[in-house]
């Protein structure tokens, strides 16, 4: 049932989206009870093999786990995520567990809103952790930090420079860093770079939350260190909520979700607009021919579109 409300979701055909928006607003109020963690990292940091380490884990201890994926480069990579579930065999065939990967094709914005949504069925099925990950380093992290509680990343030491490969921004927006791989042979590899990461995210101006990021190792084949990282989760879901952050920035996650759709829907009604269809290849020539600047067409294209919206009213 709860596949069937995700699928729903994730249909762009105007009839599901109505029923599916019925369903979230039923939903709404069995929601927002569990603790959302984002995870992300760099390409072979062992992303999949953590999340089932973790998952497991916490399955054990009687919770019930809800796996998202944002992958807005499915498109290019033909959705390379689907092989979250054939990587995750042992945490899949869980009946405590639900892994869902991301739909395939749309905008980041779209997929991500989707997977906002996707979270709300999730906690209204009973589900109390929700995992939501992203594929590769860039735009994705934003939106995965905007709707989750506690941001992760998770990196591997011995891969050259490892603070040179990580963007600030992402390094800012966390708040916990995980080196994993810290076995065998990369034990002090991994010790150091803790170290390295600890050092550097004294550089950064305090966090909002007043919460100071901690950085673990851990191993997710080995499944040690396991317990540590989630007890730095708890530990800063106890003291978020303590100072009042925790409700607040979920509070600002719904108002930034509100803008975001927004924004989309006046995109989308704008383009399937059919006289701004046909406007738009007679734009894009004269733009060509240096006929009109970018500026004074998309003036023109705003303008055409605003008032056939007027005339209708």
């Amino acid at each position: 049932m709860l596949s069937q409300a995700v699928t729903l979701v994730e249909s762009s055909l105007p009839e599901h989206q109505k029923i599916a928006q019925e369903v979230i607003e039923k939903c709404l109020p069995y929601s927002g009870k569990s603790v959302r963690l984002g995870i992300t990292g760099v390409p072979g940091a062992g992303k999949s093999t953590f999340i089932e380490a973790l998952g497991k884990y916490l399955v054990q201890k009687g919770h019930k786990l809800a796996v998202l994926a944002i992958d807005p480069s499915s498109e290019r990579t033909k959705g390379s995520i689907l092989g979250d579930k054939t990587r995750m065999e042992e945490l899949s065939v869980s009946k405590n567990a639900f892994i869902r990967p991301s739909p395939s094709a749309g905008t980041l914005g779209g997929v991500a809103r989707k997977t906002r949504e996707s979270i709300i069925l999730c906690e209204a099925a009973g589900f109390d952790r929700v995992f939501v990950e992203t594929v590769g380093v860039g735009q994705s992290e934003t939106a995965v930090h905007s709707m989750v509680d506690f941001f992760l990343l998770l990196q591997i030491a011995g891969a050259g420079d490892e603070l040179q490969g990580i963007k600030r921004g992402i390094m800012e927006m966390a708040d916990g860093i995980v080196i994993n791989k810290c076995d065998g042979n990369n034990v002090e590899k991994a010790q150091l770079a803790r170290i390295q990461h600890q050092n550097a995210l004294q550089l950064f101006p305090p966090a909002e939350s007043g919460w100071k990021p901690e950085v673990l190792t851990c191993s997710a084949i080995e499944k040690t260190g396991i317990e540590e990282v989630w007890n730095m989760v708890e530990k800063y879901v106890e003291y978020t909520k303590a100072n009042g952050f925790f409700e607040y920035k979920r509070n600002d996650q719904a108002k930034y979700w509100m803008y975001e759709t927004i924004n989309e829907q006046l995109k989308a009604h704008f383009y399937q607009d059919e006289e701004i269809q046909k406007l738009l290849p007679e734009i894009e020539n004269k733009i060509l021919s240096n006929e009109l600047t970018s500026f004074v067409a998309a003036k023109k294209m705003l303008e055409k579109y605003f008032e056939k919206i007027n005339k209708n009213n």
